[in-house]
């Protein structure tokens, strides 16, 4: 059996493995049905707004998504835990270019269900990396 901590770690993993392959379900599966995600500038986005921006873009050809996740803590307190980590992603549109580079912080908090741990509050703090003059 693994420990929690292995489990959150799976986790992740699976979600950043997902994300990479647009596999929406599989990404709208590791979340709470309540989830609340939170981006500086941007209102509180729930489960259904991100399956909806996600579907909007399947009726299209998606662009592609990389990223980096560097778990630097993580901690258990019975069925809820927390976590932050290092996040990097970049998002390639159809066509190529220009790719978006964002990279910062998150902290989330996830909750145990049904023996399986899901994402329940994410607070997103990744900003623009600006790429060097050439």
């Amino acid at each position: 059996m693994q420990s929690d901590e292995q489990e959150i770690r799976q986790l992740v993993a699976t979600w950043m493995a997902a994300s990479k392959t647009g596999d929406v379900e599989t990404v709208l599966s590791l979340m709470a049905e309540d989830v609340v995600f939170l981006q500086p500038g941007q209102p509180p986005m729930r489960k259904v707004d991100f399956a909806a921006a996600a579907q909007a873009q399947s009726g299209q050809e998606a662009p592609r998504i990389e990223g980096t996740s560097e778990i630097q803590e993580i901690q258990v307190l019975g069925e809820w835990a927390f976590m932050w980590t290092k996040l990097t992603v970049t998002v390639t549109p159809p066509g190529g270019s220009p790719s978006i580079t964002r990279a910062g912080h998150t902290l989330s908090i996830l909750m145990k269900e049904k023996g399986m741990w899901l994402l329940a509050r994410d607070a997103n703090l990744l900003s623009p990396v600006s790429k060097p003059e050439t």
